[in-house]
C-alpha cells in the first residue's frame, strides 16, 4: 500500500467516510489463500455448474467446453488484477478510485448501474437459497413440493434473506471467514460428485464418452418419401450396456399425432409413415415423443415432446464462430466483478497476493465445477433409466436432486447449495452495490447501510415472479460494463501511470472534480463504447459487435479515452 495519510481537512469533506477511507494497515490481513477462497466461494454456484452443459448442447464436446472455460476465465482475470492494482496500492474502493477517471460525481453512473445488476442478482440467489430451505422443510416434514408459490417458499425465502443480512451486519471480517469455511468443503463437494459419477456410472472415461451423445440431437429431419414417409436421425439416449432406454417413439405434425413406431438396436435412420399429411411435411410444427415400456406391467416412461429439428450441418466455420460466442460469453461471465474487484484487493498487503489468489482462485474453480456439472450429468443419464433422451436430462443439481428418494442424501445435498449460494451471494452481490450506495451519499450511508439498501432491493425486485425476465435484463445490462473497465484501466494504466492523488480523491473541487463533477472525456469514451457493443443488435451486418460486445465495448472506450485524454494533454 503506498502510504499516504489523508489530512484532517480531507477527513470532514463530504466525499469521506470511514468506509471509503483507505483500509488500515491492521485490516489488511487479506492473504493469497483468502483471495483465493473468495473466488471459490463466488464460483461454486448454479450457473458454472450448467455453463460447459449450455455449451455441449450447442453441439460442442465437453473437452472443447472446459477449454473455452479456461481461457475466458484466464483472459477476464488479466483485467481483474490490472484493475485490481490500486485497491492494493491506494487501499480504497472501486467507487473512490472511479473518482478519477470518470469524476466524482460521474462516477455515479458506473458505479450503480454496476450495483444495480447486483441487487438483481442477490434477489434471485436469495430466492434460489430459499428454494433450498423450501426443500429441505419438505423432507423434514414428509410434505410434496409444489411448483406453485406457496408460504413455505416464500418463509424459506425470508430465512435466508436474514441469513445474508446477517454477514452483511457483520461486515467485511465475517464475509472472509464464511468464504474461508466453504472453499475446503465446496471443493470436497464437487471431487465426492465426481468420484459417484465415476462409481456408478462404470468408469471415468465410460462416463465421459456419454457427452459425445449429450451433444447429438436427438431427432433430426432428413426429407420425405412422396409426402407419405417421414426420414428422421434419431438418438434417445443408451444405458449402461449400450442398449437405447427408449423402445418406441411417436411423431406428431401440426398436433396430428401418428402411430406409436418400434425403435430398432442396429440403425439411427428410420422411416416413419405419415400418410394422412394435407400439406408438404416440413420440420415445422413436428414433435416427436418417446417412451419405455416397463416388464410385466402397464406403466410406461413418457419423455417429454420435442421439435424435430432441422438437418443443418454444422461448419468448420460456424463452429469457430461457437468458439467466439462462448468465449465472449464466458469473459462477460465476471465481466462485472473485473469493474469493482478493488473493494476486495483492498483488504489485501501487496500486489503479489492479490496476483497469485485470483489467478489460483478462479480459472481453476470455474474448470473444476464447469467439469462437475458435465460429468454427474453424464453419470446421471446413464444410471436414472427414466431419463429417455437428452432434453430430460438433469442438467441442473435440482432436477438432480429430484432423482433421489433417500432423505439424508437430499438434506445434505440442500444444504451444499445452501453454501455455495450464500458464499456466491455474499462477495459477488453485496459489497459492490453496498459501496456504490455508500459512496452516493458518504455522510450518511456508511457500509451497512448500504448492504441493507441492497438487501431490500432484491426484496422490491420480487424474483419468485420475473426472474427468467430479471436474468436476460441483467445479462444485457452487465454487457454495456465492458467499456467501463475499459476507461477505469486505460486512465489508471495508460495516462496517470499508476499515480493518483489520494487526497483529491475525497476532495469536492479537487483535481478529480472536472467539469461539475464529471469528466466529459471519460463519459465520451463510455458512450462510443456502449454504442459500439449495441450497434450490432440492430444493424444484422454488424451484429459481430454485439456478440461480441464485452471486447468491442472495452477496446473502443479505451482507445477514444486514450486519444481524447492525450489530445487534452
Amino acid at each position: 500500500m503506498k502510504n499516504q495519510q489523508l489530512s484532517e481537512e480531507i477527513r470532514q469533506s463530504e466525499l469521506y467516510s470511514p468506509d471509503l477511507a483507505p483500509t488500515p494497515e491492521k485490516q489488511r490481513s487479506w492473504k493469497t489463500g483468502d483471495l483465493a477462497a473468495i473466488w471459490v466461494g463466488m464460483a461454486v454456484c448454479i450457473p458454472t455448474y450448467l455453463l460447459a452443459s449450455y455449451m455441449i448442447k450447442d453441439g460442442l464436446n465437453w473437452l472443447e467446453a472446459l477449454i473455452i472455460i479456461a481461457l475466458g476465465n484466464i483472459i477476464v482475470t488479466i483485467p481483474m488484477v490490472l484493475n485490481g492494482h490500486a485497491g492494493v496500492k491506494y487501499g480504497v474502493p472501486f467507487p473512490v478510485i472511479g473518482r478519477a477517471s470518470f469524476g466524482i460525481k460521474g462516477i455515479h453512473i458506473a458505479s450503480v448501474v454496476r450495483g444495480i445488476v447486483a441487487c438483481g442478482w442477490f434477489g434471485i440467489q436469495t430466492w434460489i437459497g430459499g428454494l433450498a430451505i423450501y426443500s429441505i422443510g419438505n423432507v423434514l416434514l414428509g410434505n410434496e413440493g409444489s411448483l406453485d408459490l406457496t408460504l413455505g417458499k416464500f418463509i424459506g425465502f425470508i430465512l435466508f434473506w436474514l441469513i445474508n443480512v446477517f454477514f452483511i451486519w457483520k461486515g467485511t471480517e465475517s464475509i472472509r471467514w464464511l468464504e474461508k469455511l466453504a472453499a475446503p468443503l465446496l471443493i470436497g463437494i464437487g471431487v465426492l460428485m465426481i468420484v459417484w459419477g465415476a462409481k456408478e456410472g462404470g468408469g471415468f472415461s465410460k462416463v465421459l464418452e456419454q457427452s459425445n451423445e449429450l451433444a447429438k440431437a436427438t431427432a433430426t429431419f432428413l426429407g420425405t418419401d412422396n409426402n407419405e414417409t417421414v426420414l428422421l436421425k434419431l438418438h434417445p439416449l443408451k444405458d449402461l450396456d449400450g442398449w437405447t432406454k427408449a423402445d418406441a417413439y411417436q411423431l406428431s405434425i401440426n398436433n396430428n399425432k401418428g402411430a406409436w413406431q418400434s425403435l430398432r438396436s442396429d440403425s439411427d435412420n428410420y422411416s416413419y409413415p405419415f400418410p394422412n399429411a394435407t400439406e408438404k411435411i416440413t420440420p415445422k410444427n413436428m414433435t416427436i415423443q418417446f417412451k419405455k415400456s416397463i416388464n410385466n406391467s402397464s406403466t410406461e416412461i413418457l419423455s417429454t415432446a420435442i421439435p424435430v429439428k432441422s438437418n443443418n450441418q454444422n461448419t468448420s466455420g460456424s463452429k469457430i464462430w461457437k468458439y467466439l460466442l462462448w468465449l465472449t460469453a464466458m469473459v462477460g461471465f465476471w465481466g462485472t466483478m473485473a469493474i469493482s474487484i478493488a473493494d476486495i484487493t483492498r483488504y489485501t498487503r501487496t500486489q503479489k497476493e492479490q496476483i497469485l489468489g485470483q489467478f489460483i482462485g478462479l480459472p481453476g474453480t470455474m474448470v473444476l465445477y464447469s467439469f462437475v456439472g458435465v460429468f454427474v450429468t453424464c453419470a446421471a443419464v446413464l444410471i436414472f433409466p427414466d431419463i429417455l433422451i437428452v432434453e430430460n436430462a438433469p442438467w441442473d443439481p435440482v432436477s438432480l436432486l429430484d432423482k433421489f428418494k433417500t432423505p439424508w442424501i437430499v438434506i445434505t445435498a440442500q444444504l451444499c447449495m445452501l453454501i455455495a449460494t450464500l458464499s456466491t451471494n455474499i462477495a459477488a452481490n453485496v459489497i459492490a452495490p453496498a459501496n456504490a450506495f455508500s459512496n452516493l451519499a458518504p455522510r450518511k450511508i456508511s457500509f451497512r447501510m448500504g448492504g441493507l439498501i441492497t438487501a431490500m432491493i432484491g426484496i422490491v425486485i420480487c424474483p419468485w415472479w420475473l426472474m427468467d425476465e430479471i436474468s436476460s435484463l441483467l445479462l444485457f445490462v452487465s454487457s454495456f460494463l465492458g467499456p467501463v473497465l475499459g476507461v477505469l484501466i486505460c486512465d489508471y494504466f495508460s495516462i496517470r501511470k499508476k499515480e493518483l492523488s489520494l487526497n483529491d480523491l475525497f476532495l469536492v473541487h479537487g483535481k478529480y472534480s472536472y467539469y461539475h463533477g464529471f469528466n466529459i472525456t471519460a463519459l465520451i469514451a463510455l458512450l462510443a463504447g456502449v454504442v459500439t457493443a449495441l450497434v450490432g443488435l440492430y444493424i444484422p451486418a454488424l451484429s459481430v459487435l454485439y456478440t461480441t460486445s464485452w471486447f468491442s465495448g472495452f477496446i473502443v472506450s479505451y482507445l477514444v479515452y486514450y486519444f481524447l485524454s492525450k489530445k487534452k494533454s
